[in-house]
């Protein structure tokens, strides 16, 4: 890839708009706060072709957007909270070779719910809400496992495009 910063743009203009989907179609699971996480698409082939440094900026440059953009402080703030904690395991774990890129993501969708859950317990002021977290276990495992499987198809599709 000679240079990776229109495909950075791409990349982040992507998963702003993923982010914008989630937000006017919501896919409902009957669990509040439950989300796809369509947009850790971009993050994770991001980390997958170009590393965690580029995947760190996208990450951080579409929260800051989407959350000026659609939602309001408290949701910029476990965004933020999610997409730091869950980009730091997901790049330490792909670091060691030892996962899949489906193990990458159900790791960091693991993780990203818990930084939200601690995030919400700091902002609310109680730990009772922890009970939440079996639950938000068990969506990031199920989201991170789609997520990853997308990735391992997409993966090498976009590196095709890229390297031409």
């Amino acid at each position: 890839m000679i240079n990776k910063i229109p495909y950075l743009g791409v990349f982040t203009a992507g998963a702003i708009i993923l982010s914008y989907i989630e937000t006017i179609i919501p896919f409902y699971f009957g669990i509040p706060g439950v989300k796809l996480g369509l947009t850790n698409i971009m993050i994770l082939i991001i980390l997958y072709l170009t590393g965690t440094k580029d995947a760190f900026l996208v990450s951080i440059v579409r929260i800051i957007l989407t959350g000026f953009l659609f939602t309001n402080f408290y949701s910029l703030l476990y965004s933020l909270a999610g997409g730091i904690v869950s980009l730091i395991v997901m790049s330490l774990l792909k670091r060691t070779n030892r996962f899949s890129i489906i193990g990458v993501s159900v790791a960091g969708g693991i993780f990203h719910n818990a930084a939200q859950i601690l995030i919400a317990i700091f902002v609310v002021e109680t730990a009772s809400i922890a009970y939440y977290l079996p639950i938000l276990i068990i969506s990031g495992v199920v989201t991170g496992m789609l997520i990853g499987i997308l990735g391992k198809i997409l993966v090498p599709r976009v590196r095709a495009v890229i390297v031409r």
